[in-house]
């Protein structure tokens, strides 16, 4: 008897230990999953935040084009059609850029300093803001 008594404490011991490892293993899987699905929805959140039209680089047209390229500030309606404004890509008139590449080819709407250099930036390209093309064709 006080063999199987040994052996069921053994056996007991065991699988106290068994459980324990698992236990450990579920905490740090559930962690782990946690970490996941943090970093994931932060990622998608951070994706739709920059796809989001800023102030900046955003007037507003009538869809019909009723007084020409005309553009507002701020949303309403055409006050000629009474249809309600679009938003659209606000023309750029000049392009800067680093003359010494440090960001490669990354561009900025206005004039300033390189954020990684702080050289002046240079007028790389200008582009005519009536959208004119003449010259030229896309394919």
């Amino acid at each position: 008897m006080c063999r199987h008594t040994l052996h069921s404490e053994k056996q007991n011991k065991s699988q106290t230990i068994k459980r324990k490892k698992m236990k450990q293993i579920r905490i740090i899987l559930s962690m782990a999953i946690a970490v996941f699905c943090f970093t994931a929805v932060n990622a998608q959140s951070t994706k739709t935040k920059s796809k989001a039209p800023t102030a900046d680089t955003v007037v507003y047209q009538c869809p019909m084009k009723c007084e020409g390229d005309k553009t507002y500030d701020k949303a309403g309606k055409c006050p000629k059609c009474n249809m309600n404004l679009k938003a659209v890509s606000k023309p750029v008139t000049a392009i800067y850029q680093c003359p010494m590449k440090c960001e490669g080819d990354k561009t900025y709407d206005k004039a300033g300093k390189c954020p990684k250099c702080n050289m002046n930036l240079a007028k790389v390209q200008a582009k005519n803001s009536s959208g004119n093309h003449n010259g030229h064709t896309h394919n």
